[in-house]
């Protein structure tokens, strides 16, 4: 039988264990965009649901947005992901919305930051009949 007791006056040997906030990815259909909001730690973890989302959203044929406001961290997975949906989006830039530092950083670090359109503010919802109007008729 052994004693995993820590010895008075000893300092514990076990590491400390740092909080972690599991990532997850979902992926929102509005009448005007695709929204894939992105939430924790976006990370290989997450990889193969990045890899869904990414397909569902590019799929929409919609515009897309990224909702990045909650990400805590993002490895270089996250950065495959917003690379793969900026160069797979048919021309149509995508935009990145309220990125927190960690992300700002990534992405200028990369030149990742020339595919996307990085805004600070949530974009103005669309309601109403401009919700379906797809602009002007053509002549």
């Amino acid at each position: 039988m052994t004693n995993d007791a820590t010895p008075p006056g000893e300092t514990s040997r076990v590491p400390e264990v740092r909080s972690v906030d599991p990532g997850s990815v979902h992926v929102l259909y509005e009448p005007r965009a695709t929204r894939v909001v992105l939430t924790g730690e976006i990370d290989a973890e997450l990889g193969p649901d990045l890899l869904e989302a990414a397909e569902d959203a590019l799929s929409s044929g919609r515009p897309l947005q990224v909702d990045a406001h909650h990400v805590t961290f993002m490895d270089s997975t996250g950065l495959a992901f917003l690379a793969r949906l900026a160069s797979r989006s048919r021309g149509r830039r995508v935009t990145l919305i309220r990125p927190p530092a960690v992300v700002k950083f990534l992405i200028e670090t990369t030149n990742i930051v020339q595919l996307l359109d990085v805004v600070d503010e949530e974009p103005r919802p669309v309601t109403g009949a401009d919700a379906y109007d797809d602009g002007p008729e053509p002549a």
